[in-house]
């Protein structure tokens, strides 16, 4: 099966909810142009990381994030993996990914795993428990959040249960590009799998971000890249590609597991 992806690589105002909703609504119409079938928005895309102020622009439980995504999917009839949200919870606030089908539907949430301390993520936000996995027109995917790509064990834990293509979301900084580059395409290869990476563009008071979003193949060919500044990045997956590699080069068959 086929899918057309548009990833919304949006530069994102510091700590301003409303200017954001209005840039992404923009993006999305501009997107839904082209009439993709999953549409990509970035890492914490409604406040960035403005921490120090995030307990009082956090958006509980999700909802506002939730409407949405619900209104937006169904008004272009496109899934939404909706990048990420400060999400206000009796846990704490969580770095939360949201998918909504194209129906409206709620399709999956992801807070999280791995916090960032070089950001000092750990002291404002509270870790997610729970693997990424979801479901879109009966294909499984999941979904990672920036420093998640960092642990290859935790990538390889959705392929082990068959996720197809794997949806990065990301405010990755300019001077650690190459890494952003070489480990996308790492797990795009070791798990013979689509990778599907939205980074932002622009900067905050305290970091410049690479932009680049891209999407990689399972045979870790990049299909398609963006560049620095803002873009709405667009290319065609066929999940047909994924069974291919996986059954020339058996990798998850050969796997050693007792050992490792």
């Amino acid at each position: 099966m086929k899918f057309k992806i548009a990833c919304l690589q949006m530069d994102i105002s510091f700590g301003n909810t409303a200017q954001n909703y209005k840039k992404a609504s923009v993006l999305i119409d501009k997107a839904s142009s082209g009439k993709p079938d999953i549409m990509v928005l970035p890492e914490l895309w409604t406040t960035g990381y403005d921490l120090l102020n995030l307990d009082g622009k956090a958006d509980i439980e999700a909802s506002e994030a939730a409407l949405f995504f619900k209104d937006t999917a169904l008004k272009h009839s496109a899934h939404i993996v909706g990048g990420s949200v400060a999400n206000k919870t009796a846990q704490g606030i969580e770095n939360t990914m949201l998918v909504f089908d194209k129906n409206g539907e709620h399709a999956g949430k992801y807070s999280k795993l791995h916090l960032f301390q070089l950001m000092d993520e750990h002291l404002y936000l509270a870790a997610g428990k729970d693997k990424g996995l979801f479901s879109l027109d009966g294909h499984k995917f999941a979904g990672l959040i920036c420093y998640d790509i960092r642990f290859p064990e935790w990538v390889r834990a959705h392929a082990l249960e068959d996720a197809e293509a794997m949806f990065v979301v990301a405010e990755w900084p300019i001077q650690r590009l190459e890494h952003w580059r070489a480990l996308l395409i790492a797990r795009a290869i070791e798990n013979q799998c689509y990778i599907i990476a939205c980074n932002r563009a622009g900067s905050d008071p305290n970091n410049t971000f690479a932009g680049h979003s891209m999407v990689i193949g399972p045979w870790g060919d990049v299909i398609a890249e963006a560049g620095e500044d803002e873009e709405i990045l667009t290319a065609e997956i066929d999940l047909d590609q994924v069974k291919e590699a996986r059954s020339r080069i058996p990798i998850f068959a050969d796997r050693r597991p007792e050992l490792y």
